[in-house]
């Protein structure tokens, strides 16, 4: 549980005593936390095969950064079994929870609709047959050990929690929505939450307000990025972070990197990029402990090596009755 009572952030009481206006009230903390007490977890994204993650454990230990989980960008396709098996061995080792992405989705894909500004269907499942490729991905990486799962639609979203629930996936295999499909409501939170999500990526431009609104909705675990890559707003908000756990928790801070390029799908090309940049994401997640640091009574983070989510609500799992023509 976090703290309820309201804590002013660094600087507040130099504008009081100087009589300048303040903020806005406080949003209300939020009265969840993970299983372990925590209020929090650390994650590094974009960590696209074994060299990448090589990377981040050299730099968290450079840095002394408590990593959680690191999550892959460029999809389950685009790493060889050897690649997955090795990833997976590594960040069994290092205590560590290893996310990687079920694609495809319309923006790899030939429509349209991707470059729409009105319509697009970002990463979406677009069709039966990314459908399906994406379900394909979700049972090669399980075979191979992995036990999260990065997904952009709430369609494959629901396909495979109601395969988990069968029992044809793994029952530890934890799903979790990309910023890509992020709710910016309570309602939409709820219904990811219940359409399988055990944690959902939301939107970087909330309001630390709307953070609460969204919490107030469902246990469902959040994450957010504390700093955003380009491509979904390249917001830093390393000051924050204090208020983002406090009103969101249980969250996982994420820490992309503004100014940096958009490797996905990544490969030896981008090698030495993809490393550079792992390793600056650790490095300003040390920036965003220390700003946390000096936060008065910091909320207190979820032990390393956890990775047990709090109960979700759930629809009701069901199959599902096509609709053909009808009678001739």
């Amino acid at each position: 549980m976090t703290d309820s009572a309201p804590h002013p952030p660094p600087g507040r009481a130099a504008l009081d005593a100087l009589g300048l206006p303040g903020t806005d009230a406080d949003p209300p903390s939020s009265p969840l936390a993970f299983p372990d007490g925590g209020a929090w977890r650390l994650e590094i994204p974009s960590v696209e095969g074994p060299d990448a993650l090589q990377a981040v454990l050299s730099a968290a230990g450079e840095w002394e950064v408590p990593v959680h989980r690191v999550s892959q960008g460029s999809g389950v396709t685009m790493l060889t079994d050897g690649e997955i098996t090795e990833m997976v061995r590594t960040c069994a080792e290092a205590g560590i929870e290893l996310c990687l992405f079920a694609r495809p989705g319309a923006n790899w894909d030939i429509g349209a609709a991707r470059d729409s500004a009105a319509g697009s269907s970002s990463s979406r499942s677009r069709g039966a047959a990314q459908l399906a490729a994406g379900v394909a991905e979700a049972e090669r990486a399980a075979s191979l050990g992995v036990r999260s799962l990065l997904v952009a639609d709430e369609g494959l979203l629901w396909v495979l929690h109601s395969m988990r629930a069968r029992g044809d996936l793994p029952a530890d295999l934890q799903l979790k929505v990309s910023v890509m499909a992020g709710p910016v409501n309570p309602a939409a939170l709820a219904v990811q939450e219940r359409l399988g999500a055990d944690t959902v990526n939301v939107p970087s431009d909330l309001t630390l307000h709307q953070l609460a609104e969204l919490r107030a909705a469902g246990a469902v675990t959040l994450d957010f990025y504390v700093e955003a890559p380009d491509n979904i707003g390249g917001f830093v908000r390393h000051h924050e972070i204090a208020g983002i756990i406090r009103a969101a928790a249980p969250v996982y801070v994420k820490f992309g990197l503004r100014n940096a390029p958009d490797v996905y799908p990544a490969g030896e090309q981008l090698s030495a990029v993809v490393a550079a940049s792992c390793r600056e994401r650790v490095r300003r997640a040390r920036l965003g402990l220390d700003a946390l640091a000096r936060t008065p009574d910091p909320p207190r983070m979820s032990s390393p090596g956890r990775r047990e989510q709090p109960g979700c609500a759930r629809f009701a799992p069901s199959g599902f009755a096509g609709r053909g023509p009808g009678p001739a």
